[in-house]
């Protein structure tokens, strides 16, 4: 019987050979629980009546979205986080160290083959790594907690077929959008989108990670990349047969199967306020921009604030634009002053942050207010999520709204 990579993901974790449909109980590699669903996380495990956590080795604790906190209820949730981590004995706690879905790869945590969930939709992201991953409730978390394992339906696949090279300007975030916009918000419902092809397997790991990222805007249950040599050296693993076998076979049958020639690519955005609702940035040039946020679990990565350093060298933000920086996780931040990308742009005029969710969420400053146009790198730009339901959020790669920072208004890379 043929599989698809998932297939084989999942069909490993059970013992058993699966297809689409069917409904199995996954033995759980890794959990992620952050600030935001901490507290009832841990109210659900006591009510349950739960006595210790199944394995506190394979639970990660991280403080991302209120950090630094704004209002204070936040303060709640990391007394509450604190007491249940000391209380059950988790040791992997992240208070300051960068966003959940950067850390559970960056710190070594999601490997090629794991199966992993997380208390936030943005879970899919450890896709990058050739796992399956997916966000679920505080009720299944609590549940997973206690007994390590939770149920699965097997998801049908889409293949992204995606080859050759892309024109100068375009980037993983390009791509990842135009095929929202050719699926649609609802397009991927619990199905995986399986990505490969020669432009696929030239991508750094990063680039991946935006693509695995978004597959949730499409309605996917994971977003998912064979995993290959730049997975295991990222992952700090030997690229041997287990990880091998990790790939779809010949003959796996697909639900669609969409193909792309990355030639034919071009910049583009996810106009206000829909993520599906893509144009090429050509088509929304000239529009005004208040402000610029480069960051996120998308974009906040190193090869992002490199790309965007590029475009500002040597050039100034528009005046009346506030350009605000946010790596993705500490090691970020190091690593970026340490090859000079945060002192271009400091000397660009950006406003750089303490790694961590920020605007994208809505939090730690940089919010907006009716009729203020900003242009971010993030992955959603839904009413209100950055201000009040009357900010306008177009989703743009880090190329893009670099560019757009220097310009004042909305303008292509290249």
């Amino acid at each position: 019987m043929a599989h698809t990579l998932i297939e084989k993901v999942i069909g490993r974790n059970v013992g058993k050979e699966v297809k689409p449909g069917d409904i199995v109980t996954a033995k759980v590699d890794w959990c992620m629980v952050d600030d935001i669903m901490v507290a009832f996380v841990a109210q659900k495990f006591e009510e349950m009546g739960f006595q210790k956590i199944w394995d506190p080795d394979k639970v990660v604790l991280i403080y991302d979205h209120f950090l630094p906190a704004t209002q204070t209820d936040d303060c709640r949730q990391f007394k509450i986080g604190n007491e249940f981590a000391e209380k059950y004995g988790i040791k992997n706690v992240h208070r300051t160290d960068g966003i959940c879905h950067q850390l559970m790869t960056e710190a070594g945590y999601v490997k090629p083959g794991d199966i992993a969930f997380g208390t936030d939709s943005h879970t899919v992201t450890y896709g990058c790594v050739g796992a399956f991953s997916t966000g679920i409730g505080y009720t299944e978390m609590a549940g997973i907690l206690g007994t390590g394992e939770l149920w699965i339906k097997v998801p049908e696949t889409i293949q992204v077929v995606v080859d050759g090279v892309m024109p100068e300007g375009v980037t993983s975030k390009d791509l990842i959008l135009r095929v929202i916009g050719d699926l649609t918000a609802s397009g991927a419902t619990y199905q995986a989108l399986e990505f490969c092809g020669s432009t696929i397997d030239n991508m750094s790991v990063s680039s991946r990670m935006t693509m695995a990222n978004m597959a949730v805007e499409a309605g996917a249950k994971c977003g998912i990349f064979v995993p290959d040599e730049k997975t295991c050296e990222y992952c700090k693993i030997p690229y041997d047969d287990k990880v091998k076998a990790l790939r779809p076979d010949a003959d796996a049958v697909y639900s669609r199967v969409m193909t792309y020639r990355a030639e034919d690519l071009v910049p583009v955005v996810a106009c206000p306020s829909q993520v599906d609702a893509i144009k090429p940035v050509s088509e929304a040039a000239g529009t005004k921009v208040d402000q610029v946020f480069l960051g996120s679990c998308t974009n906040g990565r190193l090869e992002d604030l490199q790309t965007a350093a590029a475009v500002l060298k040597g050039k100034k933000v528009a005046p009346f634009v506030k350009f605000i920086v946010t790596p993705a996780s500490r090691k970020v931040y190091r690593d970026a002053l340490a090859d000079g990308t945060l002192k271009i742009l400091a000397e660009a005029g950006a406003i750089i942050t303490t790694p961590g969710c920020g605007l994208c969420c809505g939090r730690a400053g940089g919010i907006l207010t009716d009729d203020e146009v900003v242009v971010a790198t993030n992955n959603r730009n839904f009413l209100g999520r950055m201000g009040t339901s009357k900010v306008k959020i177009y989703l743009a790669s880090p190329a893009t709204a670099a560019a757009c920072a220097i310009a004042g208004e909305i303008v292509s890379p290249v």
